[in-house]
């Protein structure tokens, strides 16, 4: 077959070069003139072997840049002749994706030829084969190839879903997962080295939704409604992982002002989509877009979403602390934090978000720091009694889960101002829980409790409630009161079941000093500020029987006197000055120690 003007002009170029006449130059040539000879005489056989022979010479190489370049160049101009055979050119679609995009990530203008190339096959084949073609190529490990390898397969991608004509849907669906899978994975390999190539790679994904936007202008009624609910998911699961990109390389600031802008390209796709402002900081726009794919068939489809309710989240709070992005959401923003604050069911929906990204090791205390102060401007105290009644509230297990979220940020935040801020949230928080599960909601807290220091500080949470909870039962009229003369207050068994947990452990024996010193002296206020309360007014003596008062003194009291004793006297005779110390911190719970045995020897007195 006789070459044309621009296979030859190629060839020119590449003689102008010392690595013309490199081995594996002249292989590939020869490759694929016999490519051509086999199509034109009609061996198949002999096709489909010189199309893998090509696929496998450009595999193989391990040459520079310049000769990398030339070697795509050279398959650029053979697929470009004129009288190409287009049987030739849909075999090589079928091998070549691959090996191109491994060669495109190399240095140099290889990227640009190898795209052109992709983009060659793109236009004049089979565009759901290329669908087919191109998600198979995205199928390997991102260490072998690095990002670059796939922005070039992933544009070849947007490229072929705008062609698509028919069974939008479906197709759809084969590609995200594969795309999303790439994603993901890159975040594990990613490197402060490759870190803007990655960025580059969440920009290539965004190029992806663009062109399912285009395939939603064609589509009308439900059919345009699913397809945009994909679009929003697949959407939100990039925003979560960029944000996790950013967090691994928050110290180049290149990366994080270049993420900054694709997240906002990101959330102009997501109003496009239908999602509100309002509708990101409750969930409830998720939770319907996952909802009308939530069909049977769609279980596996919907898995590759997992993301989706933190980036959500990471939305609102980026649009919080992002000029560009407070910019573009404009109004609309203001508008929906005010629809949150002045609606308590909104507002613990809005809440309940927090926990998937303060749960969450992958993203930055600074985003963490973010949305604690977000969580803070939503939480008052107008909705307590509003909500202490309404149906709609959420249930035990949601507050339990923001609330821990809110723990693992006091627990590890690396500065004091966070873990204060996460200390008042979690203070606010309990706050506005209704009363009728206030005392449950900190009785999970201590029981599911690993750190006796947290322990220490729920503990004194629960001072703070019995505190108000008296105070506002002193408020109560005396008409009132008389009728429950005599009668516990609803909370008593449970507070007195969580000093037991600590006075008493369920494992057996007094608690061990050196180690819960402080969650004990907690305990000791706490069962202090109950004797006090138990000790006055009309309720005088209801929180305490015969048994349980017996039980305090010889079961908790007298024990827990004598470790404190025992450990005090080895403590001084050691003499040391970490020893010193824990001398220090015993001396306050022998003081409390001691004013609660004083009260409950005098409730003994008058039984």
């Amino acid at each position: 077959m006789a070459r044309d003007e621009p296979f030859a002009a190629a060839v020119d170029v590449a003689d102008g070069d010392s690595s013309s006449s490199s081995p594996t130059l002249t292989r590939l040539r020869e490759a694929l003139s016999a490519l051509s000879e086999a199509f034109e005489s009609g061996d198949a056989a002999s096709s489909d072997a010189a199309a893998a022979s090509v696929a496998e010479i450009l595999s193989a190489s391990d040459a520079d840049a310049a000769l990398s370049e030339q070697m795509l160049r050279e398959v650029h101009a053979f697929l470009s002749r004129p009288s190409s055979n287009q049987m030739a050119v849909d075999a090589l679609s079928l091998e070549l994706p691959k090996p191109v995009a491994k060669l495109g990530a190399r240095m140099g203008n290889c990227r640009d030829v190898a795209r052109t190339i992709i983009e060659f096959f793109v236009s004049n084949c089979n565009p759901r084969d290329m669908l087919c073609i191109l998600c198979e190529a995205l199928d390997t490990p991102v260490a072998l190839n690095g990002p670059a390898y796939f922005v070039i397969l992933l544009d070849g991608l947007a490229s072929t879903l705008i062609l698509i004509q028919r069974r939008h849907i479906e197709q759809v669906k084969v590609v995200l997962p594969a795309i999303l899978r790439v994603m993901h994975a890159n975040l594990s390999e990613c490197d402060g080295e490759h870190g803007l190539a990655a960025v580059d790679l969440f920009s290539a994904a965004l190029r992806i939704g663009n062109a399912i936007q285009e395939m939603c202008k064609t589509m009308v009624n439900h059919r345009k409604e699913e397809l945009c609910s994909i679009l929003g998911l697949y959407t939100l699961q990039n925003i979560a992982l960029l944000q996790a990109l950013v967090s691994s390389e928050s110290k180049h600031q290149n990366i994080l002002s270049t993420c900054g802008s694709v997240v906002l390209q990101y959330s102009k796709l997501l109003m496009f989509c239908g999602f509100t402002y309002l509708g990101l900081l409750t969930g409830n726009d998720v939770t319907s877009a996952t909802t009308k794919l939530s069909k049977e068939e769609d279980d596996n489809f919907l898995d590759c979403f997992s993301f989706a309710m933190d980036g959500a989240s990471l939305v609102v709070v980026w649009t919080s602390m992002d000029d560009d992005m407070s910019k573009y959401a404009g109004a609309e923003f203001e508008s929906a934090l005010k629809e949150v604050q002045d609606n308590c069911i909104r507002k613990w929906e809005a809440i309940n978000m927090f926990r998937y990204v303060l749960s969450s090791v992958n993203y930055s205390w600074a985003i963490k720091s973010h949305s604690l102060d977000l969580l803070l401007t939503l939480v008052d105290d107008k909705c307590t009694e509003e909500t202490n009644d309404h149906v709609d509230f959420p249930c035990s297990t949601q507050i339990f889960a923001i609330l821990k979220a809110i723990e693992r940020v006091m627990i590890a935040a690396p500065d004091t101002l966070m873990r204060k801020k996460a200390f008042s949230s979690l203070k606010k928080v309990i706050s506005v829980v209704p009363s009728t599960q206030r005392f449950d909601i900190l009785q999970a807290l201590i029981e599911n409790s690993m750190f006796p220091s947290l322990t220490a500080i729920i503990l004194d949470l629960v001072k703070n409630e019995v505190l108000r909870e008296s105070r506002r039962a002193d408020q109560v009229n005396e008409s009132d009161r008389s009728k429950n003369v005599g009668e516990p207050p609803h909370w008593a068994s449970q507070v007195l079941e969580l000093v037991e947990l600590i006075l008493r452990p369920p494992e057996g024996g007094p608690p061990c000093l050196r180690d819960h010193s402080e969650e004990v002296l907690s305990a000791l206020n706490l069962l202090r500020l109950i004797l006090i309360i138990d000790s006055r007014g009309s309720r005088s003596a209801t929180m305490f029987r015969d048994k349980t008062i017996q039980a305090v003194y010889a079961d908790w009291l007298i024990p827990l006197r004598s470790i404190v004793s025992g450990t005090q006297s080895e403590l001084e005779k050691d003499g040391g000055e970490e020893e010193n110390q824990m001398v220090c911190l015993l001396n306050p719970v022998q003081l409390v120690l001691h004013r609660c045995i004083e009260l409950v020897e005098e409730k003994m007195k008058g039984l």
